[in-house]
């Protein structure tokens, strides 16, 4: 499990001796599996704020279908002014994303992804907005069995491997067979061939 801050904000508060200074800390946390919570922790010193936002986080985790290294459809999270939008990318895009976005995304384990910040750059409005658009993702098979589809049976790749195997080892088979035969023609049309002149040898005699 991986955690990262995403940012540290520093509140300070006018009392009647002076000021006094709190810290809020917004943290992801994630398995780099599919799973992934933010927390946002608030205390007068740093170290706790960064503890009780891990805290949170871990209790506010999700889990997200992942599929080839990035997400099966497009999601667009609105959260107040903060609207983020989520495209699959195919393999090698990585992940293009900055900021919130970013550490998100590669703590749930997402590769390959395309992402696009359409409203407030505000922290928290990102974070919020990411969260709402992965969750709104759905598994593809879940999806077909909410909609009362049967779900394509997939073969095992052993068994794949097993068919090509035989598959190939019927082939040679086949062609080894049919250089027997091609040989076998061949020596009787030799044998036709020596008997004629034999017999034209005969004759003339």
């Amino acid at each position: 499990m991986r955690d990262q801050v995403i940012t540290i904000n520093r509140v300070s508060k006018v009392v009647k001796g002076g000021r006094r200074c709190s810290f809020g800390a917004i943290v992801a946390v994630g398995d780099g599996n599919g799973k992934v919570g933010v927390g946002h922790g608030k205390a007068n010193e740093v170290p706790e704020a960064i503890r009780k936002g891990n805290d949170q986080a871990r209790k506010s985790m999700i889990k997200i279908p992942i599929i080839d290294e990035t997400i099966p459809h497009e999601s667009l999270g609105v959260s107040n002014a903060g609207r983020v939008l989520l495209k699959p990318a195919s393999a090698g895009t990585g992940v293009i994303a900055g900021g919130a976005v970013r550490s998100i995304l590669e703590l749930a384990g997402v590769s390959n992804i395309l992402t696009k910040s359409l409203g407030s750059n505000n922290p928290h409005n990102v974070v919020h907005a990411t969260m709402k658009a992965l969750r709104q993702l759905n598994d593809p098979d879940e999806y077909r069995q909410r909609l009362g589809q049967e779900i394509p049976e997939e073969e095992d790749e052993e068994e794949a491997a097993e068919e090509q195997k035989e598959e190939a080892k019927a082939a040679k088979e086949d062609e080894k067979q049919k250089e027997e035969a091609t040989e076998a023609k061949g020596s009787s049309d030799e044998d036709t061939g020596t008997d004629e002149s034999g017999d034209d040898e005969k004759s003339e005699s």
